[in-house]
């Protein structure tokens, strides 16, 4: 009798499961799910990797002039001969185009990302904390007084657009900060105002202009986000500092993890909240500023992809950060593509079409999907 009431109550020991000695079944059901999970995580980045691949040859393929797939495929893998107007507009036009908008897409994917789960705000967007409007004072600089000048492929343009969208986020950064820590609020607080003076001020420029009919309407169309056709190192140095930055992005997806729970808590765990921040804001801010000197002032991209990919993933950052990128770099390649055909021979700004195209799309969303999901 006393050994039944001593062991009333107390579940039985699961047994072994068969082929892994010592574990037991309830762990073996518990490794089922990550398996299951990173088997899913593979599928769909494969599956993102041959869809952007289709994108690429399609665009490539779409223009004033169509260029045959077969005959592309056949030039890049086994040799084959173009004439010289096709070798021309396939390798000096529509493929270093296409590659730079799909560096744009997922660069401000990304950022957008990091942004949203450092502010718990899925209305975050990359140009949150003022870059655009550091940005758009550089790239004016660069229109106005230096239109003829270059680096390694780089205009001097996206050169001072990228400066300026890096020096708005120390200064930005620098404001907030209080008492060696600083908050989401006043980051969004101080990016805001500054955005917005630097924003504002560009109109300055546009007055001491010395050839407004010219310099005008490239700030304007610059303003709007236009994927420009960059030179084959100024890709290279891009795509290389896109993978940096994702590689320097991956440990951090984990402290965003964290952080979604607060910060006591993250302090808690042992993770260095304001170290974490400064990285994540960094990384956010240089990816902001990459896809800028490259496509302009591009909304939207950086606002919708991420909010789409964690609808359909889930809150975990890890899993989302490669299926971001790619998901907006097939994002902004379709909608370029878009830009500069459906009202050919003329072109319309990547970013008006963007606004029509993801306005829409987010308010749908937002019906849509009305229930509440966590960062």
């Amino acid at each position: 009798m006393a050994a039944e009431v001593s062991n009333a109550g107390v579940p039985p020991i699961a047994s072994p499961t068969p082929g892994l000695p010592g574990v037991g079944a309830g762990s073996g059901s518990a490794l089922a799910p990550v398996a299951a999970g990173k088997v899913r995580l593979a599928a769909v980045v494969v599956l993102l990797t041959l869809v952007l691949g289709v994108a690429v040859l399609v665009s490539v393929s779409l223009g004033a002039y169509r260029l045959a797939v077969r005959e592309m495929l056949a030039a890049l893998f086994r040799g084959r001969t173009l004439s010289p107007m096709q070798h021309a507009i396939l390798f000096q036009v529509r493929l270093p185009r296409v590659l730079a908008s799909a560096l744009v897409g997922a660069a401000l994917s990304v950022s957008g990302l990091m942004f949203q789960g450092l502010f718990r705000n899925p209305m975050a967007d990359p140009y949150i904390i003022g870059a655009s409007g550091g940005a758009a004072v550089g790239a004016c600089i660069g229109i106005v007084f230096l239109a003829q000048w270059s680096l390694l492929g780089f205009s001097a343009t996206a050169l001072l657009a990228f400066a300026g969208a890096v020096l708005t986020m120390f200064v930005v950064y620098g404001l907030a900060r209080t008492r060696g820590r600083s908050s989401g609020v006043t980051l969004l607080l101080a990016g805001f105002a500054v955005g917005m003076m630097l924003s504002n001020s560009t109109y300055l420029f546009e007055i001491f202009d010395p050839n407004p009919a010219t310099g005008g309407r490239i700030v304007s169309a610059w303003l709007r986000g236009v994927v420009g056709v960059p030179e084959w190192r100024q890709l290279a140095v891009a795509a290389a500092m896109l993978a940096a930055a994702l590689v320097v992005a991956y440990p951090l997806m984990r402290r965003l993890n964290t952080l979604a729970l607060g910060d006591e808590y993250a302090e808690r765990l042992g993770v260095r909240v304001e170290l974490a921040r400064v990285g994540i804001v960094l990384v956010g801010s240089l990816l902001t500023a990459l896809a800028v000197s490259l496509g302009g002032l591009i909304s939207f991209a950086g606002l919708i992809v991420p909010h789409v990919t964690r609808l359909w993933l889930g809150p975990d950052h890890v899993r989302l950060l490669p299926v971001t990128a790619l998901a907006g770099a097939i994002f902004l390649v379709v909608t370029d593509t878009a830009a500069r055909t459906l009202f050919a021979p003329m072109e319309v700004p990547v970013g008006v079409v963007m606004v029509f195209v993801g306005g829409p799309f987010f308010l749908y969303l937002l019906r849509k999907n009305k229930r509440e999901y966590s960062l």
